[in-house]
């Protein structure tokens, strides 16, 4: 398996605590990018398996966020909905060095043509 290659898509502080934002892919999946109350920084595709509301504004409490459409909370971890709701969005890994925020280019391209 190789390495992943990263994607520098930005300064963590342009991103606000309990905010997303979002990334738009030529020819792919808008991505939602995410901050929690930890710090910590997640990224899902930007479309609720519901009825693809847009998650990015959403409402992020702990790990999850709740989509703004029809309230259904998805896991910025696994992306899976979160209690008695059912689907799942694609996570894409993320990691922070030096304070920038980076993608993994593969999972970010997925559905690009």
């Amino acid at each position: 398996m190789s390495q992943p290659i990263w994607i520098d898509i930005g300064p963590l502080d342009q991103l606000p605590t309990l905010g997303g934002r979002t990334l738009p892919v030529l020819g792919g999946q808008e991505i939602a990018v995410f901050r929690t109350s930890t710090g910590s920084v997640h990224a899902l595709a930007n479309r609720c398996p519901h009825k693809h509301g847009p998650l990015s504004e959403g409402i992020v409490h702990d790990t999850s966020v709740t989509c703004p459409l029809h309230a259904w909370r998805i896991s910025l971890v696994t992306g899976e909905a979160l209690g008695e709701d059912k689907g799942c969005v694609p996570v894409i890994p993320v990691k922070i060095d030096a304070g920038r925020i980076y993608l993994d280019r593969a999972a970010a391209l997925v559905g690009a043509e």
